[in-house]
């Protein structure tokens, strides 16, 4: 009669297990354009996480100000337009040089929604901004991330025109609140300030019911397939 065999005990990853995989995943294409895999580490990647380093230092300068609107505050400003820029830069790299990874993919909109949500969440802190809109872009942009990132593996819904359309948008309203042109150019700035977040707030609810349809349509047509 065999004797039983004893189950081999699973070996724990180690730290340079880790250091290892990291080191792996390191390796690869930074710049150059081709068919080989793609670093980690490469420039459009690195585009995104210096938007995201970007967004706490915006983020401190503007409320740093303190709605006084001295020099902190168009620090800021510019720092949100120059972040908020590379927003199309990454992707482009991306896709031009075949440098899209899966961190990447993970880590733009994460950057977006860091970026736009501080910049909201920071205007409604200083009172210039009410908070129920701040609460209602930061609901929608995060709560379809995550359902984006939890059907992820089941179903692709591609970016649409609108929700391109929405980010641009988001971006333009909220570097009118910031530079407050209508101190220098008159009343016709704010009202075209608050036009652009009003058209904001719509297309972002919009684009976030749309999503949620595309999404169960695609779902329904899977389930009629099988």
């Amino acid at each position: 009669m065999s004797s039983p065999e004893v189950p081999r005990a699973t070996r724990r990853p180690t730290a340079q297990d880790a250091a290892n995989a990291v080191r792996e995943s390191m390796q690869g294409r930074v710049v150059s354009k081709g068919d080989t895999p793609a670093s980690k580490g490469n420039v459009a990647n690195i585009v995104t996480v210096a938007r995201i380093l970007l967004a706490p230092l915006f983020i401190w300068m503007l409320l740093a100000d303190d709605g006084q609107l001295g020099l902190l505050r168009y620090l800021a400003a510019g720092l949100f337009v120059l972040a908020i820029a590379t927003d199309s830069l990454d992707g482009q790299l991306a896709r031009r040089r075949n440098l899209v990874t899966d961190v990447g993919i993970i880590l733009d909109p994460i950057a977006d929604k860091v970026l736009i949500g501080g910049a909201l969440v920071a205007l409604s802190i200083l009172n210039e901004l009410p908070w129920w809109i701040t609460i209602v872009i930061l609901v929608r942009e995060f709560g379809i991330t995550i359902f984006r990132f939890a059907v992820l593996s089941k179903i692709v819904i591609p970016a649409s025109r609108g929700g391109k359309l929405k980010t641009v948008i988001q971006a333009v309203a909220i570097s009118l609140f910031l530079v407050h042109l209508w101190t220098f150019l008159g009343d016709w700035v704010l009202w075209l300030s608050w036009a652009a977040m009003a058209a904001a707030l719509l297309l972002t609810v919009v684009t976030g019911i749309e999503y949620l349809y595309q999404s169960w349509k695609q779902n329904r047509s899977s389930a009629v397939q099988r």
